[in-house]
């Protein structure tokens, strides 16, 4: 269930040039004990969210906001990584103007963009192979990027999120009085589900006054068997467990914290 707060509604003097922009980024951790599994690991999950993959998320996160996507432009990269951008409308009257590449993706919108990023990586020092995503989404106008969260952390294995919402610039009502942000919110935990948020730890630092909102997730009871890779982990002692467990509880940790410890 999802706790929004009702927008309001506001007669607007003119176009609403507001920008509201989405920074959404997940890690999704993984422990392989080889140099060969650890690459293995790295090479499904490049091929699990390839451009292609991310073209699909980014045409739904269209969909979603409401907008019309007029330009889209996406490329794998060698050895690993994919990026997708793409600019959308609000308006889905807007003549098409849209002509895709067989390989590669970049998005391109009048009036907002949307682009996402991947980074895939593994320390063969400890056997930690990490998955980023970034993705951000920057609207102007009345549609929200806030609308697409949800949609957005179902389609990834987030073992850690954070994620920055602002609103810049301004408009103006029929009286003339200037409006910095033309919908309510307190925190973006809002415009996420309540079932989400019961598997992590999550807190916001939040500059209402500034429009600035900001959100970390950190799942709170990860299992050990969603974390291992490769065929060597099936005679795994429980010292040797517990040893794989604290090694992704403090991975996790730094993530969350942004810090080494």
């Amino acid at each position: 269930m999802l706790k929004r707060v009702r927008g309001r509604k506001i007669r607007m003097e003119g176009f609403n040039n507001l920008t509201k922009s989405l920074s959404f980024n997940i890690y999704d951790i993984c422990y392989a004990k080889s140099k060969e599994s650890q690459i293995e690991y790295l090479e499904y999950i490049d091929k699990e969210y390839d451009s292609d993959r991310l073209r699909a998320i980014i045409e739904e996160v269209t969909r979603i906001v409401d907008a019309k996507l007029i330009n889209l432009s996406t490329q794998d990269y060698e050895p690993r990584g994919a990026s997708v951008v793409a600019l959308i409308s609000e308006d889905r009257d807007v003549p098409d103007q849209m002509v895709l590449p067989e390989a590669g993706v970049i998005g391109h919108l009048d009036k907002s963009h949307i682009t996402a990023h991947t980074y895939p990586e593994f320390d063969i020092a400890t056997g930690l192979a990490t998955f980023r995503v970034d993705i951000d989404v920057s609207t102007c106008g009345t549609i929200s990027p806030l609308r697409a969260l949800h949609y957005l952390i179902s389609c990834f294995d987030s073992d850690v999120v954070i994620i920055d919402y602002k609103v810049r610039g301004f408009t103006r009502d029929t009286r003339g009085e200037k409006l910095f942000i033309d919908h309510d919110i307190n925190s973006i935990q809002d415009y996420i589900d309540e079932d989400v948020l019961a598997d992590y730890l999550v807190y916001d630092i939040n500059i209402l006054a500034d429009n600035i909102f900001h959100t970390k997730m950190q799942k709170k009871e990860p299992k050990l068997n969603d974390y291992l890779f490769g065929p060597d982990m099936d005679d795994l002692d429980s010292a040797e467990r517990k040893r794989i467990r604290a090694l992704l509880k403090k991975e996790m940790q730094e993530m969350f914290e942004c810090q080494n410890f």
